[in-house]
């Protein structure tokens, strides 16, 4: 169940990234409301399963599902540059949040 929560946890980071640069720098309402939703939800989720995880594990599975599902929605809906490189790395970085949960000990 912990893993689940930082799993879910990381797709609300995905969420407040996207929400961020969606508000201009806090000059738009409804993408900054969306923001601080998702940074809540995400960090209190984090907090919760951190309390059966170690933090390593944990925390890097969070950043690495954030980093890469901001990276892919950016190209599929924000106009990012798409390459063969950075989609190489975002499989990079998929595999290893695999592998991070997959050596993750629960308490």
């Amino acid at each position: 169940m912990a893993w689940l929560l930082v799993v879910v946890a990381g797709f609300l980071e995905t969420g407040f990234a996207v929400c961020l640069k969606l508000s201009h720098g806090f000059t738009r309402l409804w993408p900054t409301v969306a923001f601080a939703s998702f940074a809540l939800g995400s960090f209190g989720l984090l907090t919760l399963a951190l309390k059966k995880l170690d933090v390593g594990p944990a925390y890097a599975v969070w950043t690495g599902i954030g980093a890469a599902g901001t990276a892919i929605y950016g190209m599929v809906f924000l106009d990012d540059v798409v390459s063969t490189l950075k989609i190489i790395s975002i499989t990079l970085v998929i595999i290893g949040v695999i592998g991070l949960q997959l050596s993750g000990s629960a308490r």
